[in-house]
């Protein structure tokens, strides 16, 4: 029985993520839309249990006043069968829509509600550009993600459960005094109209402060998150002390508002108390006064009083279902700005595969420039009117001062950014045209800032083809020069080798073994064009002149750019291209540049001076020219 509900609804849909509206109750409904006829069975069972429960206390009436009146000898048999169908009522259908609708909420839609919000949105994020995450705290991403999650399902939830509940039971009991004496029923419509009056000032109120509060809670969070996450450079430069009152700073910044809810929830539970008393003592006092003139029955003043007593208690359960309820409504409302962003790169209307027959790649007057608006990067252009043609199978390095546009040509060119104007082309296809994964999947690369997921080492290299064997695996591996170390690691729950774990970001590895396993995954993921950004920064010489060799022979047939400060890791290519403030400034074969004796000429005398002869100054190999500069 249980499985069954848990499987009415797919907490992972299959399909693209939608963008969802950016105002709060067409959010809301985007996520319960998929699910709405549960939600209407559990409303229409929620409503029924209201009622019956409203007609207990009827019945409760009922009972006094036959007592009061009845001969105990004949009062079974004159009220049997009315007692007969009450007890039905009370031990087998309230018992039975209370089960329906417990399984409609707890095994439908309890976990699988929020889960669907997460799977959704995350499918969502990660279709998010590479600046969004730049922009933003990993851990304050997730934390929204987490909340706002749970804050859907209790928005929804809660809105049937208290509203409609209440809703329901409050007209419940109206209709049932009404029927007794109208007049008894005017305390109550006093206690509703002052209680609507509350709930409407302390609402609004509750909710600013519960969306400052989420927007805290988030900020915290993502501190705490980031201290964790770059713990070595904490403990690199002795700032524990530092971070500690960083973090303070943001959490006392969260006790503001949660400080702020704390008095406006005092102030809401003395106002809903004294409300209650009032009308406990109006009931009280109006029941007893139609009583004493024979207006009404005793069992309508016990029906008056007990409906007061049950409402002082739902009327507090309600206070307290309200304020969490604001709560999530301000988490959703913080939520929806991260949520609601439109994705800054997508595909085109029927963008097509990249398909890779040579491998040239062109860039045709290609200018970019980052926004103002991204902190990460200086405003201005980085590139302007660009025109670069690297041939098929030909091996470039870009070489430049920090700030050149090295690094923005290959973002440009996997299309993490769009370019403003121009085009790039690989073998003639137009990159705006194509889908983003396929031109990724075309296009291998290493990193200087290595950072591997917090899985194992296999998960690691099968990033780069995940249909690859353990032989293929470890064959990469081996061309890497990191096999040997590979097969020693021991990771705390005694995994051993391929199956041990590197922690986050690879933390348990160097940065030399971080970056031999990410040369590892691109020779695994063999893709026709290569990019090497500063490949072998982190390795020390023995160790890169061994890879030099098996990375000279993964570039055989292959479109190769490569970005390295160290000049003599690349100045055996075929090409080097010397940028300056995003345009050309010279280009060439190592001979010929240092022959010109412009820009690359003083940057490799700046390198090499005092170590190389002065005629010296052409590589043997790539290895040699390794070897000669350190």
């Amino acid at each position: 029985m249980f499985a069954t509900f848990e499987k009415l609804v797919d907490p992972f849909p299959a399909g693209p993520a939608r963008s969802p509206p950016a105002t709060f109750w067409p959010f809301v409904w985007h996520y319960a839309k998929p699910v709405r006829w549960l939600l209407v069975g559990m409303a229409v069972l929620s409503g029924v249990i209201a009622v019956i429960e409203v007609s207990l206390f009827g019945f409760l009436g009922s009972i006094v006043d036959w007592l009061s009146a009845a001969n105990p000898e004949t009062f079974l048999a004159d009220e049997g069968w009315r007692l007969a169908a009450m007890a039905a009522v009370i031990l087998v259908v309230l018992p039975g829509l209370a089960l329906f609708e417990s399984l409609i909420s707890f095994q439908a839609l309890f976990g699988n509600l929020p889960m669907r919000f997460r799977w959704t949105a995350h499918n969502w994020l990660l279709d998010q550009s590479l600046g969004f995450f730049q922009d933003e705290f990993a851990g304050r991403v997730s934390t929204k993600l987490m909340q706002t999650a749970l804050a859907v399902r209790e928005t929804i939830m809660k809105s049937i459960d208290v509203f409609l509940y209440v809703a329901v039971y409050f007209t419940g009991i109206i209709v049932l005094l009404a029927a007794a004496d109208w007049r008894l029923m005017l305390p109550f419509v006093g206690w509703l109209v002052l209680y609507v009056a509350m709930l409407r000032y302390f609402i609004p109120r509750l909710g600013a402060v519960a969306e400052r509060q989420a927007d805290a809670r988030a900020e915290m969070t993502g501190r705490i998150v980031d201290a964790y996450a770059n713990i070595g450079t904490v403990k690199l430069f002795a700032h524990t002390p530092r971070e500690v009152t960083y973090a303070k700073d943001a959490m006392r910044l969260f006790l503001k508002p949660v400080y702020g809810q704390g008095r406006l929830i005092t102030q809401f539970f003395v106002c809903l108390l004294f409300l209650n008393s009032l009308l406990l003592f109006g009931v009280g006092a109006m029941g007893i006064g139609l009583w004493v003139n024979g207006l009404v029955s005793v069992g309508a003043v016990a029906v008056g009083i007990g409906l007061v007593l049950r409402l002082h208690g739902m009327a507090q359960w309600i206070m307290w279902e309200v304020s969490a309820l604001f709560e999530n409504v301000g988490t959703i409302r913080d939520g929806i700005s991260t949520f609601t962003q439109p994705i800054a790169l997508t595909d085109a209307p029927g963008a097509g595969a990249l398909a890779v027959t040579d491998g040239e790649v062109r860039f045709d007057k290609v200018s970019f420039a980052y926004a103002s608006a991204k902190p990460h990067r200086a405003a201005g252009p980085v590139v302007g009117d660009f025109d670069l043609t690297i041939r098929p199978g030909e091996k470039i390095g870009l070489v430049g001062r920090s700030g050149a546009g090295k690094s923005t040509l290959l973002n440009l060119l996997l299309r993490f950014y769009d370019v403003q104007s121009g085009r790039i082309l690989i073998d003639g296809q137009d990159i705006a045209g194509l889908t983003q994964n396929s031109l990724r999947a075309a296009i291998g690369m290493v990193t200087q800032d290595t950072s591997l997921l917090h899985r194992t080492i296999r998960e690691n290299i099968l990033y780069g083809r995940p249909d690859a064997t353990d032989e293929e695996v470890c064959h990469a591996l081996r061309r890497a020069e990191a096999l040997d170390f590979v097969e020693a690691l021991v990771d705390r729950e005694g995994r051993r080798g391929l199956d041990a774990e590197v922690g986050e970001r690879g933390v348990k590895l160097s940065g030399g073994q971080r970056q031999r396993i990410a040369i590892a995954r691109v020779m695994l993921k063999d893709a026709p064009i290569l990019l090497l950004d500063e490949a072998t920064s982190a390795l020390d010489s023995e160790v890169e002149a061994a890879i030099a060799e098996n990375l000279y022979r993964l570039m055989e047939g292959k479109t190769v750019i490569a970005v390295a400060h160290r000049l003599s890791t690349i100045a055996a290519l075929d090409r080097l291209v010397v940028l300056d403030r995003g345009r050309i400034l010279e280009e060439g074969s190592h001979a010929e540049l240092i022959g010109r004796g412009g820009l690359y000429a003083d940057l490799w005398r700046r390198q090499v001076g005092g170590f190389l002869d002065a005629g010296d100054d052409e590589p043997q190999s790539a290895a040699t020219g390794v070897r000669a500069a350190e």
